[in-house]
């Protein structure tokens, strides 16, 4: 089977590393404490709200960036996490592991 080369708008399954959870944990727990109700002047926020989340677990990406024209490229992507918000994830190679991404 020949590896695919990555393409903008693919989907491919990415794996969270230990400073990608902390990130991610840590924007929703500030959220969540630092919640500002939407008044009357129009001023409103964006609430991070979403299950926990670890090293290693796996979630849907995006491809929206890719550097390079061959299966080892690099790739830019939007993480569709499990709530309601994403996770930006930069200069992301295929493999196995954690901070890498496999294809669906």
């Amino acid at each position: 089977m020949t590896t695919p080369v990555p393409t903008i708008g693919q989907i491919v399954y990415y794996s969270l590393s230990e400073q990608d959870a902390d990130q991610i944990n840590r924007r929703r727990k500030d959220a969540a404490t630092n919640r500002v109700r939407i008044v009357e002047d129009g001023i409103s926020y964006v609430a991070h709200v979403g299950n926990d989340v670890k090293a290693g677990d796996v979630f849907p990406m995006v491809i929206t960036r890719v550097w390079g024209d061959t299966p080892a490229s690099s790739v830019n992507g939007q993480v569709l996490l499990d709530g309601d918000d994403t996770f930006w994830a930069t200069s992301v190679t295929a493999g196995e592991g954690q901070r890498r991404f496999t294809w669906r």
